[in-house]
């Protein structure tokens, strides 16, 4: 079925399909059907290598046949586990009939009893969804986040040298550079990607209730903690949770949720700044020919694409946060609620992506407007107080605080020559009033 994006009720799939297509083969229902074959598929291979006795017939070399059915996966194969899943009302069940079937087309019916063998379904889906959000944060997550950060050093190394004054508490403060700005962000950002690296991807591998009691009552004789350690880590490439119930703990897979929280917050944070800017015009916009910023008024060019990732990162890091909140609690040895709500995973991902791509693009449409950052620079020279006044501590002339604030608490206007005359009237040698006035709000910039 080929969905029209106009009857889309999510626009993930509707509006922006466009710009989420990708992570359709990471965490569509499609997609974990064809993980959950590649698991039980890799099992069965794992299985025929220890080898139980009524494996070890098995040809070796159809290895790569069996593995040709998840590598060749296809949307038809997916629709024909949906079909039979109609039937068992199981999904994982579903999958293990679709594989007995095709061991019956090529001719191992008598092995087929051995696919998923001793497992309960969720010895599948903690393997497959893990095995998902790493390969979908892998392959597409971290390409984007990548690219923003790079183009976040271009414009860093672009206006390292752009004085322009600071803010706080929305008013005038000492000046920083444009480029120191834009590289806070960048430093905040590559501390959570960092991070977000080393949460491992963790699964749950251990039988109906993690004690491999199926497994240990066909066969006493075999290491099945030692097999599922090697199965996990070395063929699939996850960490193995040990010990636990019927479910993987979700303890890691919701710090991963956390990790990318905080870099959605990150970018919002510079949104919102931007937006800022923007407004003070201290950056113009790229205009698209055909573009309307308003129905009403011609003039509007609106920041839109970083008021788009802002609302897309917010409604992420909500997702994100009850994921993160939920997953690690279920009733005693299972219950059903992470099932439903791990059919998610894809959409708070899915938003993060629009919102990073929006910022992106967003950074890309900004034209720095320097004759009015300058203007900024040069109606606030008010700011240079700080410099003086710590000047003058170095000389221990007394109060020198109360005397700046004088000057500069009052509801004047405070210019250079106000700056100069107030100097002047300073007990100080020529020497220090010369340094004093040396200072002014585009040099007073600390270090680069």
């Amino acid at each position: 079925m080929t969905l029209n994006p106009l009857k889309a009720i999510s626009p993930i799939d509707g509006r922006y399909h466009s710009k989420t297509a990708e992570l359709s083969q990471y965490f569509s229902e499609e997609a974990l059907i064809r993980y959950r074959v590649k698991v039980e598929i890799e099992y069965f291979i794992a299985l025929c290598d220890i080898p139980i006795p009524q494996l070890k017939s098995f040809d070796h070399t159809r290895y790569e046949d069996l593995r040709a059915i998840y590598r060749e996966f296809s949307e038809k194969d997916a629709i024909v586990i949906k079909d039979i899943e109609s039937t068992t009302n199981h999904d994982v069940k579903a999958v293990e009939y679709f594989l007995k079937d095709k061991f019956d087309e090529m001719n191992l019916a008598e092995f087929k009893e051995f696919i998923h063998f001793g497992l309960t379904s969720q010895d599948i889906n903690n393997t497959s969804v893990p095995l998902s959000l790493r390969n979908g944060l892998k392959e597409v997550y971290m390409p984007a986040i990548t690219e923003l950060i790079e183009y976040l050093h271009e414009l860093a190394e672009e206006w390292k040298d752009i004085p322009m004054l600071a803010r706080t508490h929305g008013q005038p403060a000492s000046p920083t550079r444009l480029g120191k700005e834009i590289l806070v962000f960048i430093e905040r950002l590559n501390q959570q990607v960092d991070m977000l690296e080393k949460i491992p991807f963790s699964s749950k591998f251990g039988g109906a209730t993690g004690n491999f009691n199926a497994h240990y009552a066909a066969y006493p004789e075999y290491d099945w903690i030692n097999f599922a350690n090697v199965f996990i880590e070395d063929v699939l490439e996850l960490k193995r949770s040990h010990p636990t119930t019927q479910i993987e703990h979700y303890d890691n897979m919701a710090g991963t949720f956390d990790a990318l929280k905080r870099i959605n917050s990150i970018i919002i944070d510079l949104d919102r700044d931007m937006w800022t800017y923007i407004s003070m015009d201290y950056f113009k916009q790229k205009i698209k020919k055909g573009e309307v910023g308003s129905s009403a008024m011609p003039h509007k060019v609106n920041p839109i694409d970083f008021e788009n990732s802002e609302g897309n990162l917010g409604i992420a890091n909500a997702i994100y946060e009850h994921l993160a909140a939920k997953l690690p609690i279920s009733r005693l040895q299972r219950d059903l609620t992470d099932s439903t709500v791990l059919r998610n995973i894809g959409v708070p991902i899915a938003h993060s992506l629009i919102g990073i791509k929006s910022t992106l693009k967003g950074m890309k449409k900004a034209l720095l407007n320097e004759e009015k950052i300058a203007a900024d620079l040069d109606n606030n020279w008010a700011v240079v107080a700080e410099a003086i006044q710590t000047v003058l501590r170095r000389e221990q002339f007394p109060n020198p605080y109360e005397a700046l604030k004088g000057l500069t608490r009052k509801n004047e206007k405070v210019t250079q020559n106000t700056i100069s005359e107030f100097i002047d009237t300073l007990d100080v040698s020529e020497e220090i009033k010369k340094e004093l006035k040396s200072f002014s709000p585009s040099n007073y910039l600390g270090y680069k």
